[in-house]
C-alpha cells in the first residue's frame, strides 16, 4: 500500500464531509462543522495551512554528505521523528461511522507506536473514550499522550486517574476547547482555566504536563507560570475561533518568549515533512499532526499509519539533506525564507 492508496480507500470511508484530498488544506471542508471543517467562515484552518507554504527552504547542497538523523527526545522518551498524531474526538460523528472513538484511538495507539512516533488521544463526554485511549496506551507501553479536556474539577481528576494507571509518558490539555459549546453545559462549568486551577491541575497530574491552545505571549507566560512542561502553539485547528492568526504566524515571537524554558510544539496545517522543517527552523521542538492521520486510519488503519508516518519521515529526511542538515540540532532558522 502506498499513500494514493490510502486516500483512495479513505474517500469510500468517510463519510459525507471530509473529501479525503490530496493535502488537507480546510478549502474542501471549509466551514462545515460536524466534519473536518472550522468555526465560521472556516477562515483560520486554511490560513493554518497556506501561512506554513508561504514560507520557503534554502537549499544547500555544498555541504559534507552524510547520513541523516531525525531522532527526537521528549521527557525521555526517543521516537524516531519529531511528530506526533494529534488528538481527535466523535470521529464517527465529524468521519462517518467507520469507526467509533475507542476503535479509532486503539488503532492509532498501537500503530503509532510500531512507527516510532506517539499519539495524542482525544476526549470526550463518553467516559468509554477515555478508558479505551488509556488503556490502548497501556497496551503500547506508555507510548501515547491522553488529552484531557478542561473539565470541571471533579471530573479532570477522575479522568488523570486512568492517566496515571495507562503509564504514559505526559499528559496534555486542550485548553482552547473550552471553546466547545459541550463544556459549557456541565454543572459546575467547564471551560477557561485560571493560572490558579491550572497550577493545581498540573501538580495533581503527577506527569509531565503539556498544556494544548496557546497562541499569544501573553498566553505562554501564563502557562509557564502554571508550570506547565511544554505547550502546544494551536488554535484547535480553527474549530473554536474565526479568524485567528495562523499558527506560523505567532510561533516566532513564542519560541523566543519561552523557548529556553519549556518545549514547544505546534500543530494547524501543517502537511509534508517540508513543513515539519519549517516548523523545526522557526524555534519548534515538534510538531502534531492531526486530521491527516484520521483519513489514515480510515483509509489502511494500522497499514494507513505505517505508510503516512513514512511518508513524512522520507519527506523531511530529504529536506534536511537538501538544505545540509544533518541532524534536529542542523536545522536553524536561516534554512527557510518567510
Amino acid at each position: 500500500m502506498n499513500y494514493k492508496d490510502v486516500l483512495d480507500n479513505a474517500k469510500g470511508s468517510l463519510g459525507s464531509y471530509c473529501k479525503a484530498c490530496p493535502e488537507c488544506n480546510g478549502k474542501a471542508c471549509k466551514n462545515q462543522m460536524p466534519g473536518p471543517g472550522s468555526k465560521g467562515i472556516g477562515d483560520t484552518a486554511t490560513r493554518n495551512y497556506e501561512k506554513w507554504k508561504e514560507i520557503r527552504v534554502n537549499m544547500d547542497t555544498l555541504t559534507e554528505n552524510g547520513p541523516v538523523d531525525t531522532t527526537f527526545e521528549l521527557f525521555g522518551k526517543t521516537f524516531d521523528y519529531p511528530f506526533f498524531a494529534g488528538p481527535v474526538g466523535a470521529v464517527n460523528l465529524h468521519y462517518g461511522d467507520k469507526y467509533d472513538d475507542v476503535q479509532y484511538n486503539n488503532i492509532l495507539v498501537s500503530a503509532c507506536a510500531k512507527a516510532g512516533i506517539a499519539a495524542f488521544t482525544g476526549d470526550g463526554t463518553n467516559p468509554e473514550v477515555m478508558k479505551a485511549a488509556t488503556k490502548a496506551i497501556k497496551k503500547s507501553n506508555g507510548m501515547g499522550v491522553p488529552t484531557v479536556k478542561p473539565w470541571n474539577a471533579e471530573t479532570i481528576s477522575e479522568k488523570m486517574e486512568l492517566v496515571r494507571e495507562s503509564g504514559a509518558f505526559a499528559v496534555a490539555m486542550d485548553i482552547d476547547a473550552a471553546g466547545l459549546p459541550f463544556l459549557k453545559n456541565l454543572t459546575p462549568p467547564a471551560g477557561s482555566k485560571s493560572v490558579e486551577e491550572l497550577r493545581d491541575i498540573i501538580k495533581s497530574s503527577g506527569l509531565p504536563f503539556i498544556v494544548k491552545g496557546i497562541m499569544t505571549v501573553k498566553g505562554a507566560l501564563k502557562a509557564k507560570e502554571a508550570g506547565a512542561d511544554a505547550i502546544v502553539v494551536s488554535n484547535h485547528g480553527g474549530r473554536v475561533l474565526d479568524q485567528c492568526p495562523a499558527t506560523a504566524e505567532v510561533l516566532p515571537e513564542i519560541v523566543k518568549a519561552v523557548g529556553k524554558q519549556m518545549k514547544i510544539l505546534v500543530d494547524g496545517g501543517i502537511r509534508c515533512g517540508t513543513d515539519i522543517f519549517k516548523a523545526l527552523a522557526l524555534g519548534a521542538d515538534g510538531v502534531i499532526i492531526a486530521r491527516p492521520f484520521v483519513t489514515a486510519v480510515y483509509g489502511g488503519a494500522e497499514e494507513g499509519v505505517e505508510v503516512y508516518t513514512k511518508k513524512l519521515g522520507d519527506e523531511l529526511k530529504d529536506t534536511m539533506a537538501m538544505c545540509g542538515a544533518h541532524s534536529l540540532n542542523d536545522i536553524t532558522e536561516d534554512m527557510v525564507r518567510i
